[in-house]
């Protein structure tokens, strides 16, 4: 037996992320271009249900055959998938995404970076080797005084 090395090329985390992405862009698009195949045979499967076959021949809602509103409706089904593929995919895809986490991450690490300097002033640290001497009230508590007052 002849020995083969293994010489598999390793794929960078951010090449990996490109080709699963566009892994994903190619089943989307096949997904739509199913769904319009699958549009155009059920339409005529629509048609000649009604025109060979008469079957819902006397169904005309406002004026109209049947099989019209369902392909209408079916139309308006596969405008919202074609909308979801092709428009939608590219303004709110993974770049808007990974760019809306980037600025959330940014805002919360500004509000972070406040607060901590907040507390430093308030509440600032002794200096080495000072002693701790913590914070008093302006008048001491009387043990005999209401909780409430």
């Amino acid at each position: 037996m002849a020995s083969k090395n293994n010489t598999s090329s390793k794929i960078d985390p951010e090449q990996r992320m490109l080709i699963e992405r566009a892994q994903l862009r190619a089943r989307q698009k096949r997904r739509l271009y199913q769904h319009f195949i699958v549009f155009l045979l059920g339409s005529v499967v629509l048609i000649l249900l009604n025109v060979i076959f008469e079957i819902g021949r006397d169904i005309n809602p406002f004026g109209i055959d049947w099989f019209v509103w369902a392909i209408i409706f079916w139309a308006v089904i596969l405008l919202i998938h074609v909308f979801n593929v092709y428009i939608t995919n590219k303004f709110f895809g993974k770049d808007w995404e990974n760019e809306q986490i980037d600025r959330l991450v940014a805002k919360q690490q500004r509000k972070i970076a406040e607060l901590q300097k907040q507390v430093e002033k308030d509440h600032p640290l002794p200096k080495k080797g000072e002693p701790y001497i913590p914070p008093t009230t302006q008048r001491p508590i009387d043990p005999d005084a209401p909780i409430n007052s």
